[in-house]
């Protein structure tokens, strides 16, 4: 959960991913940032200003904007927001290819206007109208079997199969999957819920909802400068995450043409949703020093265990060194030791992931951990290898329950004036 696998493929993100184009297209005088920030992989986009703006200061918060269009989906690339709405449809029986298009160019033509702080054309109901765009960013992807119901079955992805069950899992089926995944991220809670529910009542008579759950983050401004994030466990989570200055980025998160790809998925991405629940009484009760060799980090600034002081979160991993009794500073189990990609063949994942917490369960501890997202180019070579590593030989994993699982195709971006999934389903 705190580190993320990179490979080693070449190639230049930044002229094939096309975030420096959206990133240009957003807020006025923002500049670009290059680093992990609070989690977001260290995407390059846009620097939001700081929370309190205003005339005099730059624009406050809530006037960030993120264009809807562009080559791939917004809430991929972007810094992530401090709040998060996930949900996942079903398409009606009967519904078919034409029902969908036509609820996709409903939602593009919401999205496009929502996250641009206009109101919806139809079912708006204020909730968000002293509100900014606020960061707004609405992600749409595909479930295996929506292929199927919209007669598309010859169009599936052969990357989009079934994940294979992992040791330890348990999923209730009830709280994942879905023929259609949205990701509605901002800065403001009402502004994503506003959304969420304008998205389901426009779905009425053609898809309903499936699951729905919200999470957060860091809001923007809560510390005295950018820093990465930490989760429920208190740990620094997003120190390894692959960067789009990376030689290869591109090749790892998004989908290209070729194989056994669809050309109309080129450009797109494949996203994996794990509900986590954390055994935060169990992990609590550990020692900090305990917690850090689980983990192989220090809790107090991320760096890696056997770093000097003061190294910091982005020091390089040595997984050779040692303690001064001889031992390996970072253990055999250590979560970064499992997941670093030297483990995993080279298995790389861009996450975006948000804390949840749900009250209490009926033993009285937390219902809270992490809703875990994760984009990638091909989830055989990303999710599954690593997932099945740390399953098995991961220390962390002690601590951790997996509840809830969903893999979706994440089309390519819509066209100006567009829609999501126009090429799939206008081919």
């Amino acid at each position: 959960m705190t580190d993320s696998t990179t490979g080693s493929t070449t190639g230049s993100a930044t002229a094939r991913t096309g975030f420096t184009r959206r990133a240009l297209l957003g807020t006025a005088g923002a500049g670009l940032v290059v680093g992990a920030g609070a989690g977001v992989a260290g995407a390059v986009a846009l620097e939001r200003p700081a929370a309190g703006g205003g005339p005099g200061g730059g624009p406050a918060l809530g006037a960030a904007r993120v264009p809807f269009f562009g080559e791939h989906q917004a809430g991929i690339l972007e810094p992530q927001q401090a709040r998060v709405q996930l949900a996942a449809f079903d398409l009606a029986d009967g519904a078919g290819r034409d029902g969908l298009r036509g609820l996709l160019r409903r939602w593009s033509r919401t999205a496009a206007r929502l996250t641009a702080g206009e109101p919806a054309e139809e079912f708006e109901n204020q909730i968000a109208l002293d509100a900014g765009p606020c960061s707004l960013t609405l992600t749409f992807g595909f479930g295996a079997a929506l292929f199927d119901k919209a007669g598309l079955a010859d169009h599936r992805p052969a990357a989009l199969e079934p994940l294979p069950a992992f040791p330890g899992d348990a999923l209730d089926p009830a709280r994942g999957d879905g023929d259609l995944f949205v990701q509605i991220g901002a800065d403001d809670a009402l502004v994503a819920v506003h959304a969420l529910r304008v998205l389901q009542r426009q779905a009425a008579g053609t898809a309903s909802l499936r699951w729905q759950c919200g999470g957060f983050a860091r809001t923007p401004g809560a510390t005295p400068h950018p820093m990465t994030g930490r989760n429920l466990m208190g740990q620094i989570d997003g120190s390894n995450n692959p960067k789009p200055a990376d030689d290869g980025f591109a090749a790892k998160v998004f989908a290209a043409a070729g194989g056994d790809q669809p050309a109309w998925a080129a450009g797109g991405s494949y996203l994996v949703f794990r509900r986590i629940r954390m055994l935060l009484d169990h992990w609590e009760a550990l020692p900090v020093e305990r917690q850090e060799r689980v983990i192989g980090r220090r809790k107090s600034d991320g760096a890696p265990l056997g770093t000097p002081a003061g190294a910091g979160e982005h020091a390089a991993v040595d997984l050779s060194a040692q303690d001064g009794d001889g031992a390996l500073a970072i253990p055999s189990d250590a979560h970064i030791r499992v997941a670093a990609p030297a483990s995993n063949g080279g298995a790389a994942m861009l996450r975006r992931g948000f804390s949840y917490h749900d009250g209490l369960l009926a033993d009285g501890s937390p219902d809270a951990g992490l809703l875990f997202l994760a984009f990638q180019a091909d989830p055989r070579k990303g999710f599954t290898p690593v997932q099945r590593k740390l399953s098995r030989g991961d220390g962390l994993s002690r601590f951790l329950r997996h509840e809830a699982s969903g893999l979706y195709v994440v089309p390519p971006g819509a066209p100006q004036g567009g829609y999501v999934g126009q090429q799939l389903l206008d081919a």
